[in-house]
């Protein structure tokens, strides 16, 4: 058996857990329509892992801060586990406790709007987590249609995401998918935070065919940077929630000198807000192996995904919406 051969069947086999299930078949002239960077105001998830670090509690704040482009219509939390959390149940009961923090410095009621998500990683396509996020997502997917889809924005590991695809594949007509995940096509490997903490949810959100942008961490987002004094500058003293952002950075700092933070999670909001600042190529949707490495099949559907970031102008538009 030559070694060609032999990569072509692990790739078979890498996939054959997550391509189990049946979805529904989008062809690519639909693919391609529901992929078209948003113009106008749009509806919008939000799936977090927010203590995770602490550049969620931007995301989720930059969110609730854009009602001229974002309807924001609920907020799930996503399980992690690092040196933050004692699990991933921990880390998704941090995160939810994090978001109503937030909500309550911006004024905004929890009630029926924030929901606990997966207590653990999926592992199993055949056995999806039906957690209040998963069924939440599901319920506001099917009122939605193709022609106004929900955009469900994961900054986390897509576990959440995953398990309502599972339990109801029709949701992914009415779903456009918007993950800060993995890294580029052609870096060596996907070894990144969000899409390695659960590879069996990102294998069957990928091959579900859902209309999917990805925003890969490396090596685009990773340019997404700012400093302590920068943050100072423009959030210190101004208000409640502007001081607690700078605070928990200052705090994660731990005191560093010549450092930089990566807001990462920021970007999957900016997208919406203004798709010319993280401009996107269409691209044939990888083949996520068991390796966490991408294949690539130029017969698999479309996708887009972000090619580079204009730091500037979102933290410009970001800071301005603190400090109102």
């Amino acid at each position: 058996m030559n070694v060609k051969l032999i990569l072509t069947l692990l790739t078979v086999l890498a996939i054959s857990n997550a391509t189990a299930q049946t979805y529904p078949k989008l062809d690519d002239e639909f693919q391609l329509k529901q992929l078209i960077p948003p113009t106008g105001k749009v509806r919008m998830v939000l799936d977090t892992d927010t203590y995770n670090e602490v550049d969620d509690q931007f995301a989720l704040a930059y969110a609730v801060l854009s009602p001229e482009k974002i309807d924001l219509q609920a907020v799930y939390a996503a399980p992690f586990k690092n040196h933050r959390s004692e699990s991933p149940g921990d880390g998704m009961e941090k995160s939810y406790l994090e978001i109503l923090k937030l909500l309550k410095m911006l004024g905004k009621s929890s009630d029926g709007f924030a929901f606990r998500g997966s207590d653990r990683y999926l592992g199993d396509v055949n056995k999806p987590i039906h957690s209040e996020a998963a069924l939440d997502l599901i319920k506001k997917a099917m009122a939605s249609s193709p022609d106004d889809p929900l955009y469900v924005v994961p900054v986390g590991c897509i576990t959440n995401i995953a398990s309502a695809i599972l339990i109801e594949p029709k949701i992914i007509e009415n779903i456009v998918v918007v993950w800060l995940g993995g890294n580029s096509l052609d870096w060596p490997h996907q070894r990144e935070f969000n899409l390695a903490q659960d590879v069996v949810a990102a294998q069957v959100v990928f091959n579900s065919g859902v209309p999917f942008v990805i925003l890969p961490t490396r090596p685009v987002i990773s340019h997404f940077h700012t400093t302590i004094p920068e943050l100072k500058y423009y959030l210190e003293g101004k208000n409640e929630l502007s001081d607690y952002l700078y605070n928990i950075v200052v705090e994660y700092s731990g005191g560093r000198t010549a450092w930089s933070k990566v807001i990462w999670d920021v970007t999957g909001v900016a997208w919406l807000v203004n798709p010319n600042w993280l401009p996107t190529d269409v691209v044939h949707s990888p083949i996520l192996t068991d390796q966490v490495t991408y294949s690539i099949d130029k017969s698999r559907h479309f996708m887009r995904m972000a090619n580079s970031v204009n730091r500037d102008a979102i933290f410009k538009d970001l800071f301005e919406k603190l400090v109102k």
